[in-house]
């Protein structure tokens, strides 16, 4: 099996080496870097499976540096912040990252997130959604809603005819919606299923996602329901 490769981009030195001899102990290969800029020429030099970004680093901060891997690739992307409340982790998550680890952070459960998120990656790029049949309109392995149809073989979305741009995270999402149309999804099944956590976490990751899904499919497709969480219109 091909070594997962980790870009880690983290300007504390002490943070920096010691997490990265934690993740190669466990068999990741990294590339290191201590800035947003350096980080981002390893990026497109290294095409890494994986990057880890803290949030504060200078030249190219994490969030910006998190925006311009996600104009070119959907590779997963962990966000690290200092600070579990920060605005910080929502504007990461808005700039298109997958998950976030706060810092100080443990290496066993960092490298627990990185595999999660590796799972289910794979998941998407291949998987098969579950769910009970629904009313939507099958035609082999696609299921229309409305002008929205969603490919569960070939692992594409279209909009009125055109391709929806999706990363795997926000896929596997739309997929847990589209297996239960006008079921109520709750916030921590979601988390369960789509982020693979079998412990709380945090909702933000939910929300922010469910909004970016909005933007590319329609604002009026997916139903907030207060108080359970969301379904999908059918």
């Amino acid at each position: 099996m091909a070594e997962t490769h980790v870009l880690f981009v983290e300007d504390d030195d002490v943070i920096r080496e010691a997490t990265q001899l934690a993740l190669e102990r466990d068999g990741f290969v990294v590339t290191a870097m201590p800035d947003g800029l350096s980080g981002l020429e390893a990026f497109r030099a290294d095409r890494p499976d994986i990057a880890l970004l803290d949030v504060m680093v200078p030249g190219l901060d994490g969030v910006s540096l998190c925006r311009r891997i996600r104009d070119e690739s959907t590779v997963p992307v962990i966000m690290l912040s200092a600070r579990a409340d920060s605005i910080d982790v929502v504007l990461g998550l808005e700039a298109g990252a997958d998950d976030y680890v706060t810092k100080p952070f443990d290496g066993a459960v960092l490298v627990a997130r990185i595999r999660a998120v590796l799972r289910r990656f794979g998941h998407a790029s291949g998987g098969q959604p579950g769910g009970t049949e629904t009313e939507s309109q099958p035609v082999g392995g696609v299921l229309v809603f409305g002008d929205l149809e969603v490919d569960t073989e070939g692992m594409e979305v279209r909009k009125a005819g055109e391709q929806v741009a999706l990363t795997p995270t926000e896929m596997r999402l739309l997929l847990e919606f589209s297996s239960a149309p006008g079921t109520v999804l709750s916030r921590d099944k979601l988390l369960e299923r789509v982020w693979d956590y079998g412990w709380g976490g945090d909702t933000r990751v939910v929300d922010v996602h469910v909004q970016r899904l909005r933007t590319k499919i329609g604002q009026d497709r997916i139903e907030t329901v207060r108080g359970f969480g969301y379904k999908l219109k059918a």
